[in-house]
């Protein structure tokens, strides 16, 4: 089934401004720049030890051009979906089949790095909405090449994801999917008190999906909420961010014990954005 958390996809409407923003917010250079043309789409990537970060654009005519134009005239720029990587997508289709949903066919795609002209390949299952829940939500499978690490330079830059957050009315129905379908493992299934709200964490390739329960609403039952970066040093990621003129707060104690946390507060495109440390014991 699903093995990873492979990657999340941010729409902007300027792909050049996004880039240059994102790398002040990570502190690294991106590693992938390249076109969708039957899509009609470009992206950026950002390439982390656990999962990469695409910026997506409109760059043309096709489906996803207009899924990209379409989420930025409803709701801006923002997290649009979140990709599960698997190690053989047709047993993963397979699987799902069995436990009775329907779906279409795996598609093919392939990239060229404009930085290099690399050339990578991968295979594509889409999904139904009753596995979506609102979130665009795909599965791959890398087939050829491979993704640049980036250059991670000292322990002020951001190296890995944490967590991401997702917002859902609904947190028995995300278990069934989630759990059930997709195979990730359930953590956490508790209720916060002094939220008085329910979480769930999922973990898979050294990351967490945080699921908060909330009383939406929306049509769509979960929503892609926000993320947070994990650092080494968080006094020296807010010194460089503040060098490179990108608002940040002041650094805090977060709710997890032995962590401290800042909240990013411009150059992320609309994405709400946390910087962690994990203390030592």
């Amino acid at each position: 089934m699903t093995s990873k958390l492979d990657h999340l996809i941010i729409a902007v409407s300027d792909l050049d401004k996004a880039e240059k923003n994102y790398k002040k917010v990570f502190g690294i250079d991106s590693v992938w720049r390249g076109e969708h043309k039957d899509l009609g789409t470009a992206n950026v990537i950002f390439n982390f030890k656990n999962t990469y970060f695409e910026l997506l654009a409109s760059n043309g005519v096709g489906i996803g051009a207009d899924f990209v134009d379409q989420t930025l005239q409803d709701s801006g720029e923002g997290l649009i979906g979140s990709v599960f990587g698997s190690k053989d997508i047709e047993a993963t289709a397979a699987s799902i089949k069995n436990k009775g949903f329907l779906l279409g066919d795996i598609s093919n795609g392939e990239g060229i790095n404009l930085k290099n002209n690399e050339v990578r390949k991968w295979k594509n299952l889409f999904l139904p909405p009753e596995l979506t829940r609102g979130i665009f939500t795909f599965i791959i499978e890398h087939t050829e090449g491979t993704l640049p690490m980036s250059n991670y330079l000292d322990s002020a830059t951001i190296k890995k994801l944490d967590h991401v957050v997702i917002n859902t009315n609904d947190a028995d129905g995300l278990i069934d999917i989630y759990r059930d379908v997709f195979n990730i493992r359930l953590a956490l299934d508790k209720v916060i008190e002094h939220w008085k709200a329910r979480m769930l964490f999922f973990r898979l390739n050294k990351t967490t999906i945080e699921v908060i329960e909330q009383g939406h609403d929306d049509h769509n039952p979960d929503k892609l909420w926000g993320l947070a970066w994990e650092v080494e040093s968080i006094e020296d990621a807010h010194q460089r961010l503040t060098n490179e003129g990108v608002e940040v707060s002041e650094i805090k104690k977060g709710i997890k014990e032995r962590t401290m946390v800042a909240t990013i507060k411009s150059h992320t495109h609309n994405v709400p954005t946390l910087i962690i440390q994990h203390l030592a014991e």
